[in-house]
C-alpha cells in the first residue's frame, strides 16, 4: 500500500512505498527552507530541480542537482533549501 505524507503546511509532499529494494519515498518540495530529522540512514537523490543542503557535520551549504545523492546518518537533523520546486527520491536503510 502507498502512503502519502505532507509536511510544512503542505509545502513538502511525498508518497511512501516498500518493495524489494526496501522503503523509499518519492516527493516534491516547494520553494523554501526546511529542517528534517532522520530516524534511519537516508540516501536522498534529487530527481528534478536543485537543493541546497546543510549536512549535520558541515557548516556550509552544498548544492545538489538532478541525479546527485547525499547521505544522512540516523538520528540527525539536516537543512534543505529549495530555490525552485524540486522532486526527490529518499531511500531508507
Amino acid at each position: 500500500m502507498l502512503n502519502t505524507n505532507e509536511y510544512f503546511e503542505g509545502r513538502v509532499k511525498s508518497i511512501a512505498l516498500k518493495n524489494a529494494h526496501g522503503a523509499s519515498t518519492v516527493g516534491v518540495m516547494d520553494i523554501g527552507e526546511y529542517e528534517f530529522g532522520t530516524s534511519s540512514i537516508e540516501h536522498m537523490t534529487v530527481i528534478s530541480g536543485v537543493l541546497m543542503v546543510k549536512l549535520p557535520e558541515s557548516k556550509a551549504w552544498k548544492q545538489y542537482k538532478a541525479t546527485e545523492t547525499f547521505i544522512v546518518a540516523a538520528n540527525q537533523k539536516f537543512g534543505v533549501k529549495a530555490e525552485e520546486q524540486t522532486a526527490y527520491l529518499c531511500r531508507y536503510e
